[in-house]
């Protein structure tokens, strides 16, 4: 019989977010999330490799928890491709209160956690394929500016939709989530749709 069970899985991905998002977290060790868990160090072993994959499947259970697909829906179905940038731009702007939290947690464990690095980029690697795929879909109607390479558009689309910009503007100067969102959806029109 599997010792991966996936109620056990999952409580132990419950785990590592809770002892992740808590203010006095440290360094976040295998054995302190089967203590914490109340379970022996081998069965999160038999969950996760190391703690990587561990990290890893847990930030992804977190998005999962948030539907990410569901937020993401109505940029996939959109018809154009102005349609799809200012549909992922403010899927983006509703998803970044949501990880913040998360954001600001993997930033606490610090520059050297090389695998808190490696979960969060992997993440922010998801996030750059919808960047590519608005802006290919701009292209592809025509309606990138004529000036911009898709791949420099999709880079610099990319570095516009920054969590650390989101959150410097919104939770440390005031800004409203909603005045955030309508500043970002008129630059990136202008900076990547063609005038008529």
């Amino acid at each position: 019989m599997s010792k991966k069970r996936p109620e056990t899985r999952r409580r132990l991905l419950n785990t590592v977010l809770e002892l992740l998002l808590s203010p006095e977290h440290s360094g976040l060790r295998m054995i302190d999330v089967a203590k914490a868990a109340g379970v022996t160090r081998q069965t999160v072993y038999d969950h996760f490799k190391n703690r990587p994959d561990m990290l890893m499947a847990a930030i992804r259970q977190f998005g999962d928890d948030m539907d990410v697909d569901g937020l993401l829906a109505e940029s996939r179905a959109a018809s154009t491709g102005e349609a799809r940038l200012a549909a992922y731009t403010r899927a983006m702007m509703r998803f970044f209160p949501m990880i913040s939290p998360l954001h600001k947690a993997l930033t606490r464990l610090g520059e050297g956690d090389q695998d808190a690095i490696a979960a969060w980029d992997n993440r922010m690697s998801a996030m750059k394929e919808g960047c590519v795929a608005a802006i290919t879909a701009l292209e592809r109607d025509g309606r990138l500016r004529p000036d911009l390479s898709e791949a420099a558009a999709a880079d610099y689309y990319f570095t516009l939709l920054s969590i650390d910009a989101w959150s410097y503007c919104v939770e440390t100067c005031g800004w409203t989530e909603e005045a955030y969102l309508a500043h970002l959806q008129r630059v990136t029109r202008e900076i990547f749709v063609k005038q008529d």
